[in-house]
């Protein structure tokens, strides 16, 4: 081995290096997070439209069959 290792941390990895990678790390952990959100409050946004549209189409079928448009 090379006397790089003072006998803390990584004997072939810079204090700077060792920082660099942390906050790259740090920085990757946080994007996947919010991605993470961001695909929540998008699932969220797309099942109340589904649902309110699910709503307006029976509201329309009511309307159209009380005026006698679906009457079969």
């Amino acid at each position: 081995m090379s006397d790089k290792n003072h006998g803390d941390g990584c004997p072939y990895l810079t204090e700077e290096q060792v920082e660099e990678i942390a906050e790259r790390a740090a920085a990757r952990a946080l994007n996947k997070m919010a991605d993470q959100v961001y695909r929540e409050v998008g699932k969220g946004v797309v099942s109340k439209a589904l649902w309110l549209i699910g709503v307006i189409a029976v509201g329309v079928a009511m309307w159209l069959n009380s005026k006698g448009f679906l009457n079969g």
